[in-house]
């Protein structure tokens, strides 16, 4: 894990945002959200930065962007997106940060822009890469963070495949002294704790559910809510528990992943998202336990 040292913050100026951006052109755009726009710019010394431009001026949206900046200011991680600075003599606050050249890890699982393949290899060292950065906000951070809100969309893939977490407008920082705390529910079908999505008791744990969820999209490469027969919708975490409950899990999987993979390295896998899309909290492994367990097996996967 990296430090968990706080990282310096640039106050970039309009002038500089908008000569990066050839003036907010639409060619500069990197990518669209529900609640914002990403644009890629270039400074002055040629360093790439992605700049975070809300769509609309609200209050909820001024409340993420000054979370987003709270929480990423103190944030350290090889696999968590580095905020540099932040833009405030603008109509709409601008965030920006590192710019991470490959997207989303959604649009490479699901063909949707790159069709790239993202073989057994790749597939663990993702995996792990994305654990790794959820132990260290849980438990390595300056003080705890819970992301709320992981999901392939949110993993963006840096020009040599590595992963890092994205969009922490929804996350909350944890008082060393509390391990839940009853929040208002915030997430992605499919992707929601259905403890703390009845509950609305936060904790680790709720992360713990997604990345399950994450790690199975990565196996199955369907959606976490995806289309059969035309029209009906499934949950990828319901059948992707049920088929392992019948010992049929191979059904759902990634024919090319089961045909590159050891028999037993994808069985250790579909065993550890099962206990992380457990029912109950309690029954989930931490995600310091999840690296521990993944330890081995990567470096040993990796290393041949």
């Amino acid at each position: 894990m990296d430090d968990g040292g706080s990282q310096p913050i640039t106050i970039f100026t309009q002038k500089e945002l908008k000569r990066a951006t050839n003036n907010f052109k639409d060619d500069c755009i990197a990518g669209r959200g529900g609640s914002g726009i990403v644009y890629k710019g270039i400074l002055e010394d040629k360093s790439l930065i992605a700049i975070k431009k809300a769509i609309v001026v609200d209050e909820n949206q001024i409340d993420q962007f000054i979370n987003e900046l709270l929480i990423l200011s103190q944030l350290n991680h090889k696999n968590v997106v580095k905020l540099l600075g932040c833009c405030l003599d603008v109509e709409v606050p601008l965030l920006i940060y590192e710019f991470v050249p490959n997207g989303a890890l959604f649009n490479h699982i699901h063909n949707v822009v790159h069709g790239s393949w993202i073989n057994w290899r790749h597939c663990l060292r993702i995996v792990y890469e994305i654990a790794d950065a959820l132990a260290y906000l849980h438990s390595a951070a300056n003080c705890p963070v819970i992301h709320r809100d992981i999901k392939s969309a949110n993993i963006l893939l840096d020009e040599n495949y590595t992963a890092k977490i994205s969009d922490f407008g929804g996350s909350r920082l944890i008082p060393l002294d509390q391990t839940k705390w009853a929040t208002a529910v915030q997430g992605t079908l499919g992707y929601l704790d259905p403890e703390y999505l009845f509950s609305s008791q936060l904790t680790e744990k709720s992360d713990v559910y997604s990345f399950g969820v994450l790690v199975a999209e990565l196996l199955t490469r369907k959606k976490a809510v995806y289309q059969v027969k035309g029209s009906e919708f499934r949950n990828l975490a319901t059948d992707f528990v049920e088929l392992m409950n019948m010992d049929q899990v191979v059904l759902i999987l990634e024919p090319r992943l089961v045909t590159e993979a050891p028999i037993k390295e994808i069985e250790f896998l579909v065993e550890l998202v099962g206990q992380c899309l457990s029912s109950k909290g309690e029954d989930r492994p931490t995600m310091k336990n999840v690296v521990a367990l993944l330890d081995r097996l990567v470096s040993r996967v990796l290393s041949c």
